[in-house]
């Protein structure tokens, strides 16, 4: 009997309960929930559970009990034994058969303990009997009781099958495919078989489905068969949202509910039967059952199951009622497309209702392309679904007709008229512009591009003919004084559809399957769309429309990848055509068109992002053409807008210039060679930018705007070039040009504006790119001291940033990345660039008593300790540079790390120990090897020290072995944490952890042998001599030192040793006490 005080807590947590549930006060919900969750955490949470599910007056404190539970059942440290868990899964089944009147949110909760229960304890054997895996005869009493007790037990299935396939994060991902294997094998067939059946007997009564209860069995059963069928067979989807993993692996036992064309019957019958609330669900069911592998079958059957399968899709298009509901027609377009998925062209015409079928098929896509505004999102479905058949047109061998050449130049009119007739509905009614979405006209687009080339010559003639009536309006509209600009909006609506259309049906071309006749077509195209441009340039001082212009954009990209290049006829038709009406004779020609759009566009379009990042995709072939020269000689704010310093834009809209001075690089880089000439003159804006801004800090007082806009300009522009010049003759004229003139400029700047990152994230950034040895391109002469002054003057960048940033004091969780770390990040990853450039030889800054190398180290050290480890691993940017910086440290400079204090040693050792089970690989990798060069040190060391006639070690070594061996437990751990992430997870990287653990081995060996025995022990009595063997063997042949053959052969030993550990462990009650090994 529990005690009065154990009472009065129950009401106590009833009362707590209703605050966290019901409360819309905030601070009383926060403190409820935080008493909560130490209940949760308290020793006798249990026996409440209990109670409060026995005792408690409200359904919430019902639910509190069931999420307490699973909780409970779920934790991986401190795991509950055995036997109270078949007592809560024993005390579950009997508190849902005796109450099925409970809440639904709590028959939800209890259902879901009892599927985490049943999954994790799927291994889990008593007396020889796996104790969790009699599923269906749990269930077998709910089925043969009331309707309600018959939707909980088709719930706890349904819930059940999707828990089993659903890999959660604090597991290991082998352990869940273990289970959700057995669990096919085992239980999945009979549970798919007891859905069909009681759907078949649900369907034989009739079926009284305003009876509410009657509906929501029929719901579960759907939802059950849909989750068996949906179950990921052989561990290949991990991703819930690709839709077009279009092949369902059923197993080669199931072939029987396959072959009998009931199964595929009962679904077809229930959809004409049942309300069309529900059919959806039927049709998802429909959907798999379309996908099934196509080798379940030889080729008699599946002939025979493609025909029954049409034929009932052609019942559902002859009575197509139910398709008026949105969810029927998603489901079924989707059904639609999976017919050519996943049978060839070749294989439907062989049906005997094709003709009939693919007619109303037909019918079906051009009425749903003309209804545009209804579902939208389906669409995507019904073009894959013709996109596929017009591809397969030239490869089918049938004799039977396909009929494609009727139907498909009628599906390509749908789509393109209707898309043009709703530009005027969107903006009369002001709703929402398809256009505005470019993933996902792009992705219609690229399957119209091959419908439409199938017939192409009444492709080519329908868009013709819409353009010049478009482009004849447009064009009266434009020159007429009282036209509206609603008429004007309308007509650039059509016309950036139609130049958007005419890009894809031109980056359709194939070429083995292109005629002549078809290139001359594209010529037609091509000039339409170029005497456009030209109509629409002229009018740019005035007005211009984004959108018409990114079509442009997009129709270039395709007209460049197919009709511009090596592989390219130059004899092609097409340029015939462009040389009758436009006068282009040739490539060159065009791209001087091209490039003069270039221009164009960033001088008008300069403010817009979209346009002005899009054109500066530039081409390299383009050096030589007039244009280009034009702007390498005038790239400066009256040609090119968005160069200028105007004060109403952002510091940070200043993204394109980097990327603009990215290209002109490239393209000046082509022709430089050595010609200092050409590159002075090349950077005289720039020159006389850096110059206006030493005038300005030369003086007390100036305009700080002004200043700041300036410069952050100039070091955007300056990190394009820099990035672009990748060669050792161009970087060192810009070395040279950069140093030592303007260095104390960039100084000056990060000391005044430490605060401000729109103006030291540029700088940093910029300073990063200069000291990045990228292609060896900083190689300096034997005699130039560049390389140390390079280094001193990134030294002191370091340290004034480092000193001055962590003067802020107290920054906002919400602005701490933005304010500070990322800062940080750049300055880590400078750092590790001229660490690791090979360009310093970092002994002479001792040897001289220069203490350039110890303040940047410093520095380093003190901004790490400003982090708080979660950042570390919070912020990616920041984890990898500092993962690589310490990479770095740790094989270069281990006596700098090495003479640190303590607590530092400490803390980057435990943010080593953190990132060694962190998701991002490359921090992984980062880690292991970081790890792997201070164990070789430490045992270097070591062996040093035993030696007779040893020199005498350095102090810092000294101090650190004293360190290290006071705080053994840091290392054990990390040996500890790599040994369970190579035997029990999912190991992504076994090269790398392979590399560390030996020097961990031989520098614990007997907590070695004590984790070994742990990890053999933990195993059933008949698996522990295997488990044993394999540890024998890991150690075979090793010697005791960490030279590089020994090495190689430890990781050789170490790949074996998994594998025979994961055949030891896949049948067995996997690893139960793993998890004691890690606390």
């Amino acid at each position: 009997k529990i005690s009065r005080g154990g009472t009065a807590s129950l009401a106590q947590l009833e009362i707590l309960c209703k605050q966290l549930y019901e409360t819309t006060d905030t601070t009383t919900r926060l403190q409820a929930e935080k008493a909560l969750v130490e209940f949760t955490n308290s020793p006798d949470c249990l026996s409440k559970c209990q109670l409060l599910l026995e005792r408690g007056s409200s359904s919430y404190s019902q639910l509190l009990a069931a999420t307490c539970l699973s909780k409970l059942v779920s934790r991986t440290s401190n795991p509950l034994p055995l036997e109270q868990r078949v007592d809560i899964r024993n005390y579950v089944l009997n508190y849902l058969a005796t109450r099925p009147k409970l809440a639904a949110f709590v028959t939800q909760a209890l259902i879901q303990l009892y599927a985490r229960i049943t999954k994790l304890g799927w291994f889990d054997c008593q007396k020889e009997d796996y104790v969790f895996r009699n599923v269906i005869v749990d269930v077998t009493r709910f089925l043969q009781d009331s309707v309600e007790h018959c939707i909980i037990g088709v719930t706890i299935l349904s819930q059940l099958t999707n828990e089993i396939n659903q890999a959660d994060t604090t597991h290991p991902l082998t352990k869940h495919r273990k289970i959700a294997s057995s669990f096919r094998d085992s239980s999945l067939f009979d549970i798919f078989t007891l859905s069909c059946n009681l759907l078949k007997q649900a369907s034989g009564k009739n079926l009284n489905l305003n009876d509410e209860s009657q509906h929501g069995l029929l719901m579960q059963l759907l939802k059950l068969a849909h989750n068996c069928l949906n179950f990921d067979f052989i561990g290949t989807s991990t991703d819930e949202s690709s839709d077009d993993l279009c092949t369902v692996q059923i197993p080669t036992s199931w072939r029987s509910a396959f072959l009998d064309s009931s199964t595929l019957q009962l679904f077809f019958d229930l959809y004409h039967s049942i309300p069309p609330s529900l059919s959806p669900l039927v049709l998802s069911c429909l959907v798999q059952i379309a996908s099934v592998r196509r080798s379940l079958f030889n080729n008699a059957e599946r002939a025979k199951f493609l025909s029954h399968l049409v034929d009932g899709v052609k019942r559902i298009l002859e009575n197509p009622q139910s398709l008026s509901d949105p969810n029927n027609y998603h489901e079924f377009c989707r059904l639609l497309a999976r017919l050519k998925s996943n049978y060839q062209l070749g294989e439907l015409v062989k049906v005997e209702n094709y003709p009939e079928v693919i007619r109303l098929i037909a019918n079906f896509t051009v009425t749903s392309l003309q209804h545009w505004e209804f579902a939208p999102n389906s669409v995507h479905y019904l073009l894959s679904l013709w996109q596929r058949l017009a591809a397969s047109v030239p490869y089918v061998k049938a004799t039977e007709p396909h009929m494609l050449e009727t139907y498909t130049p009628e599906v390509t009119k749908a789509y393109i008229t209707s898309r043009l007739e709703s530009v005027h509905i969107i903006l009369r009614d002001g709703l929402e512009d398809p256009l505005d979405d470019a993933g996902l006209v792009q992705q219609q687009l690229d399957q119209l591009s091959t419908i439409g080339r199938c017939e192409y010559e009444k492709t080519c003639a329908l868009l013709v003919q819409l353009f010049d009536q478009s482009a004849q309006s447009y064009q009266e509209l434009l020159q007429s004084t009282n036209s509206s600009s609603m008429d004007i909006a309308v007509q650039e609506g059509r016309l950036t559809w139609l130049v958007y259309i005419i890009g894809a049906v031109i980056g359709g071309r194939v070429s083995f399957a292109s005629t002549d006749e078809q290139d001359a077509m594209d010529g037609e195209l091509v000039c339409r769309v170029l005497q456009l441009m030209n109509l629409t340039d002229s009018r740019l001082a005035q007005a211009g429309n984004e959108k018409l212009e990114l079509a442009m954009l997009s129709f270039f990209e395709q007209f460049r990848k197919i009709y511009i290049g090596d592989q390219v006829q130059k004899s092609s038709k097409l340029y015939r055509r462009l040389s009758e009406v436009l006068g282009l004779n040739d490539e060159t020609m065009v791209l001087s068109v091209f490039i003069g759009k270039i221009i164009t566009n960033l001088k008008y379009w300069g403010q817009c992002e979209p346009i002005t990042s899009k054109t500066l995709h530039s081409v390299r072939k383009l050096v030589k053409l007039s244009a280009v020269q034009f702007m390498l000689n005038n790239h400066t704010s009256e040609h090119f807008s968005f160069l200028g310093v105007n004060n109403q834009s952002n510091l940070s809209d200043m993204r394109c210039r980097t990327t603009f001075y990215t290209a002109l690089g490239r393209l000046l880089m082509v022709d430089l060679g050595e010609d200092e000439d050409q590159f002075e003159q090349f950077m005289l804006p720039l020159t006389a930018a850096f110059e206006a801004v030493a005038q300005m800090f030369s003086t007390n007082t100036f305009n700080e705007q002004e200043a700041k806009r300036t410069l952050v300009g100039l070091v955007r522009d300056l990190r394009g070039i820099a990035f672009a010049f990748n060669a050792k003759t161009s970087f060192m004229m810009l070395f040279d040009w950069i140093y030592p003139s303007y260095m104390p400029i960039l100084q000056r700047a990060i000391e005044l504006w430490y605060h401000v990152p729109a103006c030291t994230t540029p700088v940093l950034k910029l300073m990063a790119e200069l000291v990045h040895n990228r292609s060896q391109r900083l190689q300096f002469d034997v005699s130039s001291p560049n390389g140390i002054l390079l280094f001193r003057e990134t030294s002191k960048m370091i340290t004034t940033y480092g000193n001055r940033i962590l003067t802020l004091g107290e920054v906002p969780k919400d602005q701490v990345y933005a304010l500070k770390l990322k800062g940080i990040s750049i300055c880590f990853s400078m750092l590790k660039a001229v660490l690791s450039g090979n360009y310093v030889n970092f002994g002479v800054f001792r040897l001289y008593g220069d203490d350039a190398l110890d303040n940047a180290l410093q520095t380093f050290i003190k901004l790490l300790l400003s982090i708080p480890h979660s950042d570390l691993l919070d912020y990616p940017k920041l984890s990898q540079s500092y993962y690589s910086l310490l990479e770095v440290l740790t094989q270069d400079h281990m006596n700098f790390i090495a003479s640190l204090e303590p607590h530092v040693v400490m803390y980057i050792l435990s943010s080593i120990s953190e990132g060694l089970t962190a998701l991002d690989t490359m921090v992984c990798t980062g880690c292991c090897s970081s790890l792997d060069h201070i164990v070789t040190y430490l045992f270097k060391q070591l062996s040093r020290s035993t030696k007779k006639r040893a020199a005498p070690m350095a102090q810092e070594s000294d101090r650190f072995l004293h360190i290290m061996q006071q705080h053994p437990e840091m290392i054990q751990q990390m040996l500890s944490t790599v040994l369970n992430i190579i035997i029990f997870e999912d190991c992504r990287n076994q090269w790398s952890m392979s590399r560390p653990l030996l020097g961990l081995i031989l520098l614990n060996e007997k907590y070695f042998a004590d984790l070994r025995n742990g990890i053999v022990n933990s195993q059933p009595p008949e698996k522990q001599q295997a488990m044993h063997l394999c540890f024998e063997n890991l150690m075979e042949g090793i010697e005791r030192n960490l030279l590089t053959k020994n090495r190689d052969r430890f990781t050789q030993n170490l790949s074996v040793f998994r594998r025979e550990v994961n055949d030891s462990m896949k049948n067995s009650t996997y690893g139960v006490n793993s998890n004691d090994m890690m606390s």
